[in-house]
């Protein structure tokens, strides 16, 4: 039978039962299973996980309290292109039609609005990521 020191099957079992996040699914179910006697390679056969992530997981377990184990700490990320206020003026020009901010356009397009922000922001972005923006920021 496999030994995380500090958790409990009954513990790890609570927290599925409470919890609704995917990732701590993962990371219960595969604990709950090492628990059980099941060794670390039939669980990453079992679930397709590497063998260093299922390492990881039972690792946060023994480290840390059992809701840190669940949870990744926030990874902020790149700071956005566009201040909040640029894109809030950007939110409010994607209302109107493009004729309204200078364009012969009858319909926002994500080719446009990479147009559009490089020209009255000074910010590139590819074509994807317009896209992204122009589905977050339209209006529904």
């Amino acid at each position: 039978m496999g030994d995380l020191d500090g958790v409990t099957a009954s513990e790890l079992r609570d927290a599925l039962e409470r919890t609704g996040d995917p990732k701590a699914v993962k990371r219960l179910m595969v604990a709950l299973a090492y628990l059980e006697g099941v060794p670390v390679e039939t669980l990453v056969d079992r679930y397709g996980f590497a063998q260093s992530t299922v390492y990881s997981w039972l690792d946060r377990f023994e480290e840390r309290s059992l809701d840190d184990a669940l949870h990744d700490e926030s990874r902020p990320g790149r700071p956005p292109k566009l201040p909040v206020d640029e894109r809030e003026t950007l939110a409010d020009q994607l209302r109107e039609r493009p004729e309204a901010v200078g364009y012969d356009e009858p319909t926002w397009t994500p080719e446009l609005l990479r147009e559009h922000v490089d020209r009255e922001f000074g910010v590139r972005y590819s074509v994807g990521h317009a896209r992204r923006l122009l589905a977050d920021l339209s209006p529904e």
